[in-house]
């Protein structure tokens, strides 16, 4: 083999397994790095023949010509994927020890084969391999150390409060109002965003929270038996909440038993003094555990916000807010409770309520261009999206939807969720392959729109959409669903 030859072999091969790899790498970013889920879970398997499985094959079978079909085929292909994905990889120090362990085994490799000539094709499988579980293994012991660091950060501020919410849907909700009402009085912290596996709290107890924090609120999420219980022992919340439970994640759990079973770990808490649970998961009595739900009466959800009144320890509260919703009462409720049980008076829990923002993207109210838009875009549970679109309703102008539909869910509540589309828009814009079938098939309404992806979206909705609509943006599932 020429000169030449051999570094085009060399080159194209750093350059073949190092695409594999951020192909492998971005991928398992989505699905929280788990190797299984990756194979066996992806929302869109055909991406891996196209991107992963044909490329490999052709390396070993084209020989000498698989330069040309990695420059013209295989590089274009990946760039362009990359390119049109709404979540693009994140580089993370994880990532990024990854790649540069990927990038360093390849070298090695090919560099050893060049020199002893013992090497008719460089290979890509077994430096993807190592670097795969060397990195896995680097990680699990980076791990332990940052955990052991964030639990003597804890322990080590003896007189903080932690608040722990989990359940199957308006985990984040509660948590940012819990977060907002007792701010009135204390020092509170609350994880940002959607942090809710034990990953991510135990980074941003090290890297977030400051000594003079009052009250740490957390959300505790997961997509399998033991997640809770980890966060809970971790954590040693004193008060926690149970929000309400539904078929939410079934494609892990299961059954509606295995995820109320799943919430209820948080129950562990080593440190556990009072425990708030919504009447959906169990009505079983316990000391520590004062239940929710039933106390919300005369409630009038608008546009313009909600009036409600709460039953509380036999004294009736009645309530505003500009929070969006009716169900969003419910987690206010809880919120409210919290409140009271950190000594706040009523006085001081009624201003707080009233004075709550919305959760970014859960039915967040924007008034643009003449449309009202109601970003419902991080909501991806039924009864959420049927209060969005009956909030649509009430809208005199023509009413617009853009969604996915239903994500980790059933085909019943699929049809459920249609059947109320039909009854209330007069354009529907499905984005997405997942359900698409489904809704084209199921969809009455005069206008609908099918988009296999969300990258013509925003010509679609300038063309369709004038002064006057309300659009409702409901489940903003990226791409790779």
């Amino acid at each position: 083999m020429q000169n030449y030859e051999v570094l085009a072999a060399f080159v194209t091969n750093v350059l073949f397994v190092t695409l594999l790899g951020w192909y492998l790498i971005t991928n398992l970013q989505w699905y929280d790095y788990k190797l299984e889920r990756v194979i066996f879970k992806h929302h869109k398997p055909l991406w891996h023949i196209l991107y992963f499985i044909i490329p490999f094959i052709a390396y070993y079978t084209t020989g000498k010509y698989f330069i040309i079909f990695f420059i013209f085929a295989v590089l274009p292909a990946i760039v362009i994927w990359h390119k049109s994905l709404d979540k693009k990889l994140v580089l993370t120090w994880r990532v990024k020890r990854f790649l540069i362990l990927l990038v360093s085994l390849t070298l090695f490799q090919d560099v050893l084969c060049t020199l002893k000539d013992g090497c008719a094709v460089y290979g890509v499988f077994m430096p993807l391999a190592i670097a795969y579980i060397g990195s896995y293994l680097i990680e699990k012991f980076l791990f332990a150390i940052y955990k052991k660091e964030a639990k003597q950060k804890l322990q080590s501020m003896k007189d903080l409060q932690i608040v722990c919410i989990t359940g199957s849907y308006g985990k984040t909700s509660i948590k940012n109002f819990v977060a907002q009402i007792l701010g009135q009085k204390y020092n509170v912290y609350a994880t940002p965003r959607s942090v809710n596996t034990l990953g991510g709290i135990v980074a941003d107890v090290n890297n977030n929270l400051k000594e003079d924090v009052d009250i740490y609120v957390c959300e505790a999420g997961a997509r399998e038996s033991g997640d809770i219980e980890a966060i809970s022992t971790f954590l040693e919340p004193q008060t926690v909440v149970v929000g309400r439970v539904g078929e939410a994640h079934l494609e892990y759990f299961k059954s509606l038993k295995n995820i109320i079973v799943t919430k209820l770990e948080i129950m562990k808490s080593p440190r556990l003094e009072k425990a708030f649970i919504h009447t959906s998961v169990t009505d079983e009595p316990h000391e520590k555990v004062t239940f929710f739900g039933d106390e919300i009466s005369d409630v009038n959800a608008t546009l313009e916000g909600i009036d409600f009144t709460l039953d509380i320890e036999g004294e009736k509260l009645q309530f505003h807010t500009d929070i969006l919703g009716e169900f969003q009462t419910m987690n206010i409720a809880v919120a409210v409770r919290i409140a009271k049980y950190f000594t706040m008076s009523d006085k001081e829990i009624l201003n707080a309520v009233k004075e709550l923002e919305p959760v970014e993207h859960r039915l967040q109210l924007i008034k643009a261009g003449g449309k009202i838009i109601l970003d419902d875009g991080y909501n991806g549970n039924i009864d959420g999206m049927l209060e969005g679109i009956r909030l649509c309703s009430l809208h005199n102008g023509r009413k617009v939807i853009v969604t996915p539909g239903l994500v980790e869910s059933s085909e019943a509540l699929n049809l459920k969720l249609i059947d109320a589309i039909n009854n209330v828009f007069d354009i529907v814009i499905v984005t997405g392959a997942l359900n698409a079938e489904l809704f084209n098939k199921n969809l009455k309404v005069k206008n609908k729109i099918m988009l296999s992806d969300k990258s013509a979206m925003v010509d679609v909705l300038a063309n369709q959409t004038k002064a006057g609509d309300i659009i409702l943006f409901a489940n903003d599932a990226p791409n790779f669903i």
